[in-house]
């Protein structure tokens, strides 16, 4: 029998969910850019057949399957919402959530009675979850062993507007009973590109600066992937700005509201966020006192030439492509926008020497230019991790290392002792 094609070309991201028979469950973004389930019959299986089972709607959909039910996981304002289906589409209840932030999917074989899934967020250790498929509820099944107590600290997200109006989702993240007097000194991460959603999710760093009195605050910035592809988009190429302006906005509203002033503000972010640091700090200097730029894409006119660098001209566009994308990308580049004579915050550049994804030359290249014109007294400092790459699988005795470096750099330059717990 000959094989028959579903989809035949690369226009759209499809893919089999489960199947009853010959009846197959798709999950497809052709003409659904926050994706939508679909069903058609493997006989004729193509797009022109298909039928919508689970619509798409302005949240972005990630499904899942188990206990015979289908579950619609969307991603709203970074928050995951789940809700349970039947197979032919018709919507059971919306899953009591232990709280506001992600939850992994409930998956399982369609004869299992308990599915699991996992739960967490800024102040919350990732838990495991048991859900009762008849019963249609869910409870503790294992609670991490972090020794962090939730009950102490409070995270809450707020809207703020950019500098073109748009209105960007931020969880801020804090101990219970801070005053807004613009005395908490503040860690702002972001990251804002390739598509990529900054969900909530606990660390042991996060909760480290948590309980020694900082605010941490993670803006949902355009070019990630929180709201679509659409939200991506207004932030690669020559759109690339915005992303740098909603970070900025995301640290106005911090010092606005009284959360810190720009004396105990830190931005950090890694990679894609390396660049978002150097780009921000270049470009407002003022605004903050410690900016922590790792890993970072920093030389714009070069980047594609190294290693993976080619692979990333969707986002931000090539030099060489033309006279209005060079002046774009040379108008942002953190390397070639440091300006002698511009007091610059105490900056702490981190990288590894064997990153072949982001080439440690951009961070040499970036400390470099700030060491040679920095005007102020701030110090600027390489941190350069051996026998390491762009970061994934460090060992924790490195993690912890880079983060009591990092923290200590950080309090210092604010004027801080790190507070006795």
């Amino acid at each position: 029998m000959p094989l028959i094609s579903i989809i035949d070309n690369f226009d759209s991201d499809t893919y089999l969910l489960d199947n009853q028979g010959s009846k197959l469950y798709l999950v497809t973004n052709l003409n659904a850019p926050n994706k939508k389930i679909v069903t058609v019959d493997a006989v004729n299986p193509t797009a022109q057949h298909w039928k919508d089972l689970v619509a798409e709607t302005e949240h972005v959909l990630s499904p899942s399957t188990g206990g015979g039910f289908i579950f619609a996981e969307y991603m709203v304002d970074a928050i995951s919402k789940v809700f349970q289906y039947d197979y032919q589409g018709q919507m059971i209840q919306e899953i009591n959530l232990p709280g506001v932030g992600s939850a992994s999917s409930l998956s399982g074989k369609k004869t299992d009675k308990t599915l699991y899934y996992s739960f967490t967020n800024y102040i919350t250790p990732g838990n495991i979850y048991r859900f009762d498929v008849e019963k249609r509820q869910s409870n503790l099944y294992r609670k991490s062993g972090a020794k962090f107590n939730p009950q102490d600290f409070v995270s809450k997200q707020v809207f703020y507007t950019s500098k073109d109006g748009t209105k960007i989702p931020m969880i801020i993240s804090h101990k219970k009973g801070i005053k807004l007097d613009g005395n908490n000194p503040t860690l702002l991460y972001g990251y804002g590109g390739f598509n990529i959603s900054l969900t909530p999710y606990f660390s042991i760093a996060n909760a480290v600066w948590m309980e020694m009195g900082g605010v941490y605050a993670v803006p949902n910035i355009r070019g990630g992937g929180e709201y679509g592809q659409n939200w991506h988009n207004a932030g690669v190429q020559m759109k690339k700005q915005n992303v740098f302006d909603d970070f900025i906005a995301a640290a106005e509203y911090l010092i606005a509201k009284k959360y810190t002033t720009s004396d105990l503000l830190a931005i950090r972010g890694g990679s894609n966020g390396g660049l978002l640091v150097g780009a921000v700090m270049t470009q407002r200097p003022e605004l903050m006192k410690v900016a922590l730029p790792a890993v970072g894409v920093l030389d714009m006119l070069r980047y594609h030439t190294f290693t993976a660098g080619a692979g990333w001209a969707y986002d931000y566009g090539k030099s060489e492509q033309s006279k209005e994308m060079f002046e774009y990308l040379l108008g942002y580049s953190p390397v070639h926008n440091v300006k002698a004579g511009t007091h610059y915050p105490a900056t702490l550049i981190t990288t590894g020497d064997h990153d072949d994804r982001v080439v440690p030359a951009h961070s040499f290249k970036f400390a470099a230019e700030l060491q040679a014109k920095q005007a102020g007294d701030a110090p600027v400092l390489i941190r350069i991790e051996t026998k390491a790459g762009h970061g994934a699988g460090t060992p924790v005795s490195k993690i912890i290392d880079q983060y009591a470096d990092l923290f200590a750099f950080t309090l210092y330059n604010m004027g801080l002792e790190p507070k006795e717990q």
